[in-house]
């Protein structure tokens, strides 16, 4: 999905209509998208989701949100969108898998002003984020990942939410795939696991929303099994 193609399950006519009435990117997010994509490709389409990145900006800042953390497939798009939601003491932490990946996104960083609230952690982020102190302080979580990825860093930040911390994890509907049996290929069955997981977690309360690729929100409450 293109920056401002719909996602297949909304009429695009619908689609284009949401977009003429929200607030739309700027030159900062235009141009990092533009970077991205000369570099990626179409493997970038589902951070450069103009509604998507604007719901992660809002999303913090609705939330007040002061302790943020990113992982998953990095290109920096998300990172800025979650970096300006944040208050001035505000922490957004990056796993970055590479370190030319993480200076493409600083320097649009540093142009709109908020590389001082993030702190990049290069390596696999499957490996990195062990360096999290192992507290309930994280505000938010966002995860944009593959194959068993999402399982795997869901069991891993879960923890470090604390009661009504927000995860956002990204392509959870798979562009609608997930509904339609006869049109699964081999990335399905790991999203099905994950939407399978999260929705019998008895710690959580659990959202999806059709906003590019699915997004799902999850939401950490009092009670629940023992972590």
């Amino acid at each position: 999905m293109g920056p401002m193609e719909a996602p297949p399950y909304i009429d695009p006519a619908v689609s284009r209509y949401l977009l003429e009435h929200s607030t739309g990117p700027d030159e900062l997010l235009d141009a990092l998208a533009e970077e991205i994509r000369e570099v990626d490709g179409a493997s970038a389409a589902a951070q450069l989701s103009p509604g998507l990145g604007r719901f992660l900006t809002m999303i913090v800042q609705v939330t007040r949100a002061r302790t943020v953390v990113e992982a998953g497939a990095f290109t920096g798009y998300a990172s800025l969108c979650l970096a300006r939601g944040l208050p001035p003491r505000g922490r957004l932490t990056c796993f970055a898998p590479t370190r030319e990946r993480a200076e493409l996104a600083r320097r649009h960083w540093e142009r709109a002003g908020v590389a001082d609230r993030i702190t990049l952690r290069i390596g696999p982020p499957a490996e990195r984020l062990r360096d999290l102190p192992f507290t309930p302080a994280v505000d938010l979580a966002f995860v944009d990942a593959g194959g068993d990825e999402r399982s795997l860093y869901y069991r891993m930040l879960l923890p470090h939410l604390g009661a009504g911390g927000l995860m956002l994890v990204n392509d959870t509907l798979q562009g609608g795939v997930v509904a339609h049996p006869a049109a699964y290929d081999e990335t399905t069955p790991a999203v099905q696991a994950f939407n399978e997981l999260v929705a019998a977690d008895d710690r959580v309360s659990v959202l999806m929303l059709p906003l590019a690729g699915g997004l799902t929100m999850i939401r950490r409450h009092h009670g629940g099994r023992t972590v």
